[in-house]
């Protein structure tokens, strides 16, 4: 019991200390593709970094000491007005990206072409949050305000991010040129989609639906042919109001094809749904 409980606490450390790299190299990685892509172009592509990039056009303030002065404020406004115990970790990550922006804001630009700075700087910094989000932190900013704003007014989170961001995007098409605001807006999206696949990783397995008059032969076969398991999930046909159960089966990509050969030669008739699975844990896949 001693050796397990030692185990346990080594691997929870190392755990944490993986999450606090995470956190810093995260916010890291933020502020480099801020300072080599999105800033020199006048990207604001919403969030605390482009706020500080429309003030830097409007009175040449310095972008780092801009995200500090919101940052922080924002960061002790959601742990009062929320109430919330945010973490000694998303404090961290509130410090150091304003911290990496200073001290890489001389580094000269990698593109002055604002659509590869939009979608290059959209990347890097979609990759770094995506890396915070892993270290289970974050880096305050406008997703505090965004919470706070959602518990006084009823909206939901995702439309305050939204208000948030677009609010930015406009700001900036006014402040600069409708291009920029363009920009800015393709640097957001990219953003979110690089984050999705920071998190969830990229599609490599199906998760395939089955509704067939021929059950048993199907599932068979996909046990003899592609050896993989088969859930039958009970369901109720809308029209005839009958039991109609649906079989369910997840395969790689690789493995797809054959099982929809498998299904048409058994069943021509088979209705099949098909969906993309990001992370598959269990036997024959990944280990939790």
């Amino acid at each position: 019991m001693g050796n397990l409980s030692l185990h346990n606490e080594r691997f929870s450390t190392k755990d944490t200390v993986m999450e606090y790299v995470c956190v810093i190299a995260g916010a890291a990685v933020v502020a480099f593709g801020f300072n080599v892509f999105l800033f020199p172009n006048q990207v604001a592509s919403g969030g605390v970094s482009g706020i500080s990039t429309i003030l830097h056009g409007l009175f040449g303030w310095n972008a780092g000491l801009i995200q500090y002065a919101f940052n922080i404020p924002l960061f002790i406004a959601g742990v009062f007005v929320l109430g919330k115990t945010f973490g000694f970790k998303s404090f961290v990550g509130t410090l150091s990206l304003p911290l990496f922006v200073i001290l890489s804001e001389d580094w000269d630009a990698w593109t002055m072409n604002p659509l590869l700075g939009a979608i290059f700087g959209g990347i890097m910094v979609g990759l770094g949050i995506g890396l915070v989000f892993k270290g289970q932190a974050s880096t305050g900013g406008t997703d505090l305000l965004a919470q706070i704003i959602t518990k006084y007014t009823g909206l939901t989170l995702g439309t305050s991010v939204l208000l948030i961001d677009g609010i930015i995007a406009v700001s900036a098409a006014l402040v600069f040129d409708l291009e920029k605001g363009l920009y800015a807006l393709i640097g957001l999206y990219v953003t979110t989609k690089t984050i999705d696949i920071v998190q969830l990783g990229f599609s490599q397995s199906k998760m395939v639906y089955i509704i067939t008059n021929m059950q048993d032969e199907i599932r068979d076969e996909i046990y003899a042919k592609i050896d993989r398991g088969v859930t039958k999930l009970p369901a109720v046909g809308g029209y005839t109001g009958k039991d109609r159960p649906i079989l369910m089966v997840v395969v790689y990509q690789t493995e797809f094809t054959k099982l929809k050969q498998l299904i048409k030669s058994v069943d021509p008739t088979a209705f099949v749904i098909v969906a993309d699975a990001y992370e598959v844990l269990g036997e024959g896949f990944k280990r939790a």
